[in-house]
């Protein structure tokens, strides 16, 4: 059939992978390293399977000859490569792609099979993408209507030209009624609002349709068999310990949706009335790709499971959705699990069974295949279709012309719900009518119920003038925020806070009106209203505000293990985030301390000196890479806040570090040699046993690995944890980025080179915020350097790691394999390697 045959293997069993019974897993093919780090798979009109290097290696045909059970892997003949996302649609493959060098030829692809001979072989662009690297363009998938297809794209990567249409209305903002403080690392500084998006599109890329906004970086996407979107949103793992962490989330994606991922700490908590919330949130890991179950020769159950691929733990979750309102609920099951499995992308092979690929970042791939031997029935299963009349009441709603008249009766109905995906959409068909056309309504329909007025007044403040925040704020404080139930009080305090930030600022007399009416509330029963109502309370300048938040403070008690910590077992996090659930920080605490930081006045000099002692005994906790830096900058922002006199007075608290110091470590023995990454593999040999933890430890620091990064909650914060290296690395892989750290470097610990007009050559991470450029710098304690733009003569990404070469030539034989055994180990002294 033409194309060149690179390899063949033969299946074989996988048993590093563990599966439920009745299931196998097996090897179906070793992808040799010159085919490159597979990170995208789909399957052809023929079920064949097209596999893509995450690098320059090309595009793979892969097909399975069942009579002689061999795999066999073409290279296909199109000079393109680099794709995160691909799907066969309109007899074409699309493909999105994402070259890390950011050379301004990501984007949309369609590739083509121009002559006919079964290979596809002609690429052209559809759709430029302003963005690259691990937050950039991602995921193409077919819609359900078979006309459309959908993209998606991280936070690092800007919607693209020529919108046709949004469903999101389109005056986005940060809606934060407070400074955010922005990542003390610099990661995602700079970047607003829409952050991740997805896009609707046609065959041809030309149409180009807004579907929703607000997610931070989303790999993949999945319809289910109601034509429903969902996506697996990844998490911030630095920001493990603070309260703005949000653990990775399974989203259903309707029309129009907004998910409130904002950058820094300005991250929108769950209930705010102006997003949705996930149907399901699992927790720290890496969201890659996804698929459901349909087509699987699978027991009923797994058929219609949504199977998410955590690429940082080596889990395959599935998820089990059950309808509910014009949304579902979901149950998380863990389906395959291994060590090293750094999983990357799946999908449903013709035979019925799950493929998957391993890969990404430069590591070994392989291709895996999970079958069903069992007994149990694999016909097809039935669909679940109840509570299709409350969807397809969503779905009226939804489908209307950005512009156009909605039905504003229909309108007004649904926006009484007690369904928040229902009020949600209510709320934006609303929003896209002329304001003139509902203004009134929505100040005089006494037909709605509180909830609905609120929403109704969420609408108002988005898309209102100063003009109308005396009648919009007149309409909330009819409502008595002690007579609602929880959700109905954040909405109204949601409510007013986008009021104030959008139409604001308010005059004396409302703004007197409004402290009382809030300082009468404070404090409320439940911490997140607590937190709204802090927040309204320090942007008045209320006098209640300080004394009323500390003695909250002082009252919270042990910090709760969040809902996710229950599956520490499941997922055998361990760790850095095992450490940290083992002995919480104060998360909730450190929210009242960020949003007291912008407080002024109405302090008394006791007052000032618990909250800033605060700071302290926060300090010696543990949690993720920025926990600390987080915690000197919010510090640093209060202290501008006092007095000369104060700042006298309370130097010995704030001069205290709060990053915990480097412990120390023993150096080497020796004698070292110029240790290479074959040499390495040759001296640990098949398999590390009976090795010292201790001394590991000892070494992880004295070798400098510490200096840079945190494992098991220790060491510095410049590169990535390394706690997990042992669940998704091969070893040969992990040995290799250590011996040669330059070899691949993710773009999110990539450094960049400055030199300024006046000659200054300045190193470090770069972000670009407004007009300035902010150097973060190795310094744990050292605030970033900024630079004005007009100040730049050049900048360059480094071809060099931040990490140097030969860290491990101090090292004899048996101080590299404690070492490796404590890297492998994830900090756990029980391990395998150590008996």
């Amino acid at each position: 059939m033409g194309g060149q045959l690179h390899a063949q293997f033969q299946p074989c069993p996988a048993p590093q992978i563990q599966v439920p019974d009745g299931f196998v897993a097996e090897t179906v093919f070793e992808v040799p390293r010159e085919m490159g780090s597979w990170v995208a798979l789909t399957k052809d009109a023929l079920g064949r399977l097209i596999a893509a290097d995450q690098g320059n290696s090309g595009l793979y045909l892969i097909e399975l000859e069942a009579e002689h059970q061999k795999t066999v892997a073409r290279k296909l003949p199109v000079e393109i490569s680099g794709f995160q996302g691909l799907t066969w649609a309109f007899d074409s493959l699309y493909g999105m792609h994402n070259g890390n060098n950011g050379n301004g030829e990501n984007g949309l692809y369609r590739i083509r099979d121009t002559n006919e001979d079964g290979l596809v072989d002609h690429a052209e662009r559809l759709i430029p993408l302003n963005g690259s690297g691990e937050h950039g363009p991602h995921a193409v998938i077919p819609g359900p209507d078979g006309k459309s297809l959908y993209i998606c794209s991280g936070n690092d990567t800007k919607l693209p030209e020529g919108i046709t249409k949004s469903q999101v209305p389109r005056n986005w903002s940060e809606d934060l009624l407070l400074p955010r403080g922005w990542d003390p690392h610099g990661a995602g500084a700079g970047v607003l609002a829409p952050g991740g998006w997805i896009m609707k599109t046609d065959a041809s890329g030309k149409q180009r349709e807004v579907y929703s906004i607000g997610l931070r970086n989303q790999y993949d996407m999945a319809f289910n068999a109601d034509g429903e979107l969902f996506t697996y949103d990844s998490d911030m793992e630095w920001d493990f310990g603070t309260p703005w962490y949000r653990p990775t989330r399974v989203n259903h994606v309707i029309s129009g949706a907004e998910f409130g991922w904002r950058s820094g700490t300005g991250k929108w908590p769950i209930y705010y009335e102006d997003s949705l919330p996930p149907i399901l949130e699992i927790g720290p890991g890496s969201p890659v790709g996804m698929v459901f179950g349909y087509g699987t020769k699978f027991p009923a159950r797994y058929q219609q499971a949504l199977y998410l691929l955590d690429r940082t733990y080596g889990i395959i979750y599935t998820v089990h959705l059950s309808p509910s309102g014009s949304t579902y609920s979901a149950a998380l099951e863990t389906f395959a699990t291994g060590q090293p499995m750094q999983v990357t992308d799946a999908v449903v092979g013709n035979d019925g069974a799950l493929y998957f690929t391993v890969g990404g970042r430069g590591t070994q791939s392989t291709l895996y295949r999970i079958r069903y031997v069992g007994s149990d029935s694999t016909e097809p299963a039935i669909l679940n279709q109840s509570h299709e009349e409350r969807r397809a009441q969503r779905h009226q709603l939804e489908d209307h012309p950005y512009g156009s008249r909605q039905n504003l009766a229909e309108v007004f109905t649904r926006i009484n719900s007690e369904d928040r995906f229902m009020r949600y959409a209510a709320r934006i068909a609303l929003e896209s009518q002329p304001i003139d056309t509902w203004r009134e309504q929505v100040l005089t329909d006494h037909s709605l119920t509180p909830m609905g007025r609120i929403t109704c007044m969420i609408a108002l403040a988005r898309q209102g003038t100063p003009d109308d925040l005396p009648p919009l704020l007149s309409a909330l404080s009819k409502i008595n925020i002690s007579l609602t139930d929880e959700s109905t009080q954040l909405a109204l305090l949601r409510a007013y806070q986008l009021a104030l930030i959008r139409l604001g600022p308010v005059d004396g007399q409302w703004s007197e009106q409004l402290r009382t009416i809030l300082d009468r509330s404070y404090p409320a029963k439940s911490y997140a209203a607590n937190t709204e109502l802090c927040q309204l309370l320090v942007y008045l300048n209320h006098p209640n505000v300080v004394s009323k938040t500390l003695a909250l403070m002082r009252e919270l008690g042990p910090e709760p293990v969040p809902d996710w910590g229950h599956f520490i077992n499941r997922s055998n996090y361990g760790g850095t985030v095992g450490k940290m659930i083992a002995d919480m920080p104060p998360t909730r605490a450190i929210q009242f301390a960020l949003i007291l930081r912008n407080q002024r006045d109405h302090w008394t000099p006791a007052e000032r000196e618990e909250y800033f002692r605060f700071y302290i005994d926060a300090g010696k906790k543990s949690g993720g890479n920025s926990y600390s830096r987080f915690l000197s900058q919010i510090r640093e922002d209060a202290i501008r806040t006092c007095t000369q006199s104060e700042t006298i007075m309370l130097q010995d608290l704030i001069s205290v570090s709060l990053v915990a110091p480097l412990p120390e470590g023993v150096p080497p023995r020796g004698p070292g040699r110029q240790w290479t990454r074959d040499d390495v593999l040759t001296t640990v040999g098949q398999r590390l046993s009976q090795r010292n933890y201790d001394r590991g430890r000892e070494l992880y620091f004295a070798a400098a690995c510490g200096k840079c990064h945190r494992f098991n909650g220790e060491g510095g914060t410049i590169g990535p944890d390394l706690s997990t290296v042992g669940k998704k690395f091969p070893l040969p892989d992990l040995i290799e980025s250590i011996v040669e750290p330059s070899k691949v470097i993710s773009n999110q610990y990539a450094s960049h080179q400055m030199q300024t007009v006046d000659g200054k050559v300045l190193q470090g991470r770069i972000v670009e915020i407004n007009d300035c450029y902010y150097i973060f710098s190795p310094d744990a304690d050292a605030p970033p350097q900024v630079i004005s733009k007009d100040n730049v003569e050049q900048i360059q990404l480094s071809p060099l790691s931040q990490m140097p070469v030969g860290l491990l030539d101090r090292l004899n034989s048996d101080e590299m394999k404690d070492l490796l055994a404590y890297l492998l180990s994830g900090g756990n002294p029980h391990a395998e390697v150590f008996h």
